[in-house]
């Protein structure tokens, strides 16, 4: 799915939605940065659940109306080869009800490589999970032709669309892969790694933000 047409409106805000405090810590500062409207960052708590709950109290009413939507973090890469600190772009997230198509992927991924070039971006199908995958169950889900899994994207999204028809997008860094599984945040290198990436990645959730073609209502 592409974004609305219509003329840019820069004062559409953007809702930044992270689950962990360590995400909302690298993520720090990304209230005061937005270039194309409002930016406000949402900690919703680990999990589809609390993901879903924030985010329907966040877009109930107020100023986060009508916000674009990012769901970010770390997430589990699915793909062989994949290695802490990759970025993942999703194409559309998928949950049990179906999948969520994300707006403009294209011209997120132009964004996520200027400003950090030389890393390596990933795009495709984002599961959801309602717990954290582990073992075989990582070649189940890649056998479904998803690239990664989180927990919290795919219910992030679903429920920004049921509160209204807006841009939507799931942005997430690979904090552990098939051949590099994490056991510690914080202690292992790859955890580390994934911190740093998401920390540095936020200059592109605003251009995307800028770039969006967003009606006005």
């Amino acid at each position: 799915m592409g974004a609305p047409q219509g003329p840019p409106d820069t004062d559409v805000p953007l809702l930044i939605a992270c689950a962990l405090g360590i995400e909302r810590l690298a993520l720090r500062g990304a209230d005061h940065r937005g270039g194309g409207g409002p930016v406000t960052l949402l900690r919703t708590g680990m999990g589809p659940r609390n993901a879903a709950r924030a985010v329907r109290e966040a877009l109930a009413g107020g100023p986060l109306r009508d916000a674009a939507v990012i769901a970010t973090g770390f997430c589990a890469g699915l793909a062989p080869g994949m290695r802490p600190g990759d970025v993942v772009i999703a194409d559309e997230t998928r949950h049990p009800a179906g999948a969520t198509p994300c707006t403009a992927a294209g011209p997120l991924i132009e964004a996520v490589t200027r400003t950090l070039p030389g890393r390596r971006v990933h795009r495709g199908p984002l599961t959801g999970s309602d717990h954290v995958v582990r073992g075989p169950e990582r070649a189940e889900l890649w056998a479904t032709g998803a690239i990664a899994v989180d927990m919290e994207s795919a219910a992030t999204l679903a429920t920004a669309l049921d509160a209204g028809p807006r841009p939507v997008a799931a942005v997430r860094v690979v904090v552990d892969a098939p051949e590099h599984e994490l056991i510690r945040m914080g202690t292992v290198r790859g955890g580390i790694s994934a911190f740093r990436v998401l920390r540095a990645v936020l200059p592109a959730f605003h251009e995307w933000h800028r770039s969006l073609q967003l009606p006005r209502r």
